[in-house]
């Protein structure tokens, strides 16, 4: 038993008795509704023991429950063992949401606290309607973690720099106009903005608060007449101060967010995003809030053409680490040299650090060997990193965070003669990562709409996979941004030029295997005929897939002319910059032709 997480859930119980609380929900967020958080906001994984970037606890007098979805369905059984809490496989068949199963689980008179700082105003408005069915009330002022956790980890504290123009390609005051404009068409005379990410681009401003993604914690409030970035003023120097100065931009630190907005002038109509703006703020502007769509978040998503090109550019060098990662890992198993996947991890963070405008990983390091490959956000620790042996199959997910452009990649290789199963697996995921690739499609088209095209071929053999196919990916920012993806369920947004998206199909055999296939794509104009504007994808990233792992009796002769030509690209594109021959000679035999015998 974990006597550890079983004393937090308890001394929990024990102040929600004093409160009146029947069940408390702890999200994995906070106040900016971030998916990935600083360490002041880890609440769920303090009082759970769960590391996993998605999962809500639920805890009530008597029973603990974890909802989280598949791709760590695997990993929440594994940290949870012991603690006496229920794992929830949301998306599953069966698995009641967390609504339903309050609703029927609570009598008639219940009160569910929450703290509605970290559930969004949309998730707080349906919980309280849904909890209002069956007579439970919803407390929004639930907030124990402070008594619970003695030693909390304070504030990030990083300090903030510029993100110059000549990578961000637009200057702060330029996009502010635009920002302000948007609202302007909803009737509204002002902006909050809470969701980090908008924050830094719309400021061109980074900082380090949340691990591998470069953003400062801060709230920002635009209008023609006042622009205020709320934020601890220590974390600036004078070079940052004059940056926000000449964008007109006032300082009041962070906490003063909750006592400024209470006290907004009469006339202002304030656009919020009730999908990213916490419950708690959106209630104290009130009368002066205007629910709209994001004023930031698609001007974000479309890339200009000095981001564009600084991606390109960053791509190169990323491959060049990668491939000198991946020598590095052949070289080792080669000799017989102990390997491990943490190695892999720290293999490719430090041949990444040493190229030019590195700043930090954009994720942390997936790196799956043979059964762990299954998992589908495994995380490799001093207990579980596996050796590797030159055989079975290896799954790197990684990237970088350049500041020019963010990565992220994934590639699945053969550490030994491959099977036939894994051969067969690798290839039915290629298939599809390469038709959505290839897909030409008519302006207005959405992720929803293409994200069957990639699953296809599994599909048809009654294999499958749970996760999406494709997400957007930040500029020098969050590795997962939206508003665009690719996935089976509605996403109202469609693809446009300029956006960056990943293509990564997968296929995961628990206890046995993992593959996924990933690269960046970059959506651009194909053609215009008298039906209109068509659009095609451009693949960004360069790196080789494991040609020993293709399974010709099964591709077209079109699927194999694609691989050849990728490949064709990739050895063009980093052949220059490598430096030995050793390097040369790795990526030409990894880029041969693939022919049929």
């Amino acid at each position: 038993m974990n006597s550890i997480i079983t004393g937090r859930i308890e001394a929990l119980r024990r102040k929600m008795t004093a409160d009146g609380i029947s069940a408390t929900i702890i999200p994995q967020t906070d106040p900016h509704q971030s998916e990935y958080i600083a360490e002041h906001w880890e609440i769920r994984r303090f009082l759970s023991g769960f590391t996993g970037s998605a999962g809500t606890l639920v805890i009530t007098e008597s029973e603990a429950l974890l909802w989280t979805d598949s791709r760590y369905f695997l990993q929440a059984t594994e940290h949870i063992d012991g603690t006496g809490i229920i794992l929830m496989k949301d998306g599953l068949p069966g698995t009641p949401s967390i609504e339903e199963w309050l609703s029927k689980h609570l009598g008639v008179g219940s009160t569910v606290g929450i703290d509605g700082m970290v559930f969004s105003f949309t998730a707080t408005e349906s919980l309280r309607a849904l909890l209002k069915k069956c007579d439970i009330y919803l407390n929004t002022s639930f907030t124990p973690v402070d008594e619970l956790w003695p030693d909390r980890p304070a504030l990030p504290s990083d300090p903030v720099f510029i993100h110059e123009e000549k990578y961000a390609g637009e200057s702060a005051a330029s996009k502010i106009r635009r920002v302000l404009d948007r609202a302007s068409a909803h009737g509204a005379n002002a902006v909050f903005i809470s969701a980090l990410d908008e924050i830094a681009w719309i400021l061109n401003i980074r900082s380090s608060d949340v691990p591998s993604n470069p953003v400062a914690t801060a709230f920002l409030l635009l209008s023609d007449e006042r622009k205020t970035l709320f934020i601890s003023e220590s974390k600036l120097d004078d070079y940052t101060r004059t940056h926000l100065d000449e964008s007109g931009i006032d300082i009041l630190p962070y906490t003063d967010i909750t006592r400024f907005l209470a006290l907004l002038p009469a006339d202002m109509r304030v656009l919020v995003e009730p999908n990213r703006t916490a419950g708690t703020l959106v209630e104290i502007i009130g009368r002066h809030a205007v629910h709209a769509e994001s004023a930031v978040a698609l001007f974000k998503a479309i890339k200009n053409d000095i981001q564009i090109q600084g991606t390109r550019e960053a791509m190169e060098r990323d491959g060049v680490a990668l491939v000198r990662t991946f020598m590095a890992i052949e070289e080792a198993l080669a000799s017989g040299k102990t390997i491990t996947e943490i190695d892999v991890d720290t293999l490719a963070t430090k041949f990444r650090s040493e190229q030019p405008l590195y700043f930090d990983n954009s994720f942390s390091t997936i790196a799956g060997y043979g059964p762990h490959g299954a998992i589908v956000h495994y995380s490799a620790t001093t207990e579980s990193s596996s050796a590797l042996r030159p055989e079975g199959l290896l799954l790197v997910d990684s990237g970088a965070q350049y500041l020019d452009g963010t990565t992220d990649i994934t590639r699945t290789i053969a550490l030994g003669t491959p099977t036939d199963l894994e051969r067969r697996d690798f290839t039915l995921v290629m298939k599809g990562h390469i038709a959505l690739a290839r897909t030409v499609f008519p302006a207005g088209t959405r992720g929803d709409q293409l994200d069957a095209i990639a699953r296809q071929y599994l599909w048809k053999e009654g294999l499958s996979y749970l996760h999406g196919t494709g997400h957007g990916v930040g500029h020098f920012l969050n590795v997962h941004e939206g508003p665009q993806s690719i996935r089976l369920n509605h996403v109202p947004v469609a693809l446009v030029p300029g956006m960056i998206t990943s293509d990564e199909p997968g296929l995961y055999r628990e206890g046995i295997h993992g593959i996924r296939c990933e690269n960046l794509i970059l959506t651009v104009p194909a053609m215009e005929t008298e039906f209109g504007q068509f659009y095609r994808f451009e693949p960004l990233t360069l790196f080789p897939f494991d040609l020993n792992l293709f399974d010709l009796s099964i591709m077209t002769d079109d699927e194999i002319d694609w691989i050849n030509n990728y490949h064709t690209e990739v050895r063009t594109r980093l052949l220059p910059r490598l430096t030995t021959q050793a390097e040369q000679e790795w990526l030409s035999t990894h880029t041969e032709p693939l022919t049929r015998q």
